[in-house]
């Protein structure tokens, strides 16, 4: 039995903060250690991984422990569900990645600190 896909509100209410689609775009680049997703941020390591958490519980990223590390990694799929519901309404085309990539580097340089 496969899990649950995450529900449209838990996706867009992680994606409704700008810390979280500002750690979004920093995986966009690579894994990261949560310590090295937190760094740029002027939160406490304990903030940042509640905003973690919240991205994993909708399924836009995946965290796994790598000895004493813990790693975070997008979920490729993640965004699936949100763009097939979007599509519904024939509004919207299909969400394409690097399309989404240029949109959160321009959004949200990796220069700029996001405010919290």
């Amino acid at each position: 039995m496969s899990a649950p896909h995450p529900s449209l509100d838990a996706i867009f209410s992680a994606l409704a903060d700008p810390t979280r689609r500002a750690i979004l775009a920093m995986l966009l680049e690579d894994d990261m250690a949560v310590t090295d997703v937190a760094a740029p941020f002027q939160v406490s390591l304990a903030a940042i991984s509640k905003h973690l958490a919240v991205l994993a519980a909708a399924g836009l990223i995946r965290q796994e422990r790598r000895g004493r590390i813990i790693w975070c990694k997008l979920e490729p799929d993640g965004l699936r569900n949100a763009s097939v519901w979007m599509q519904g309404f024939g509004q919207f085309e299909p969400v394409d990645l690097d399309d989404f990539e240029r949109f959160l580097r321009h959004a949200l340089p990796l220069g700029d600190e996001p405010e919290t």
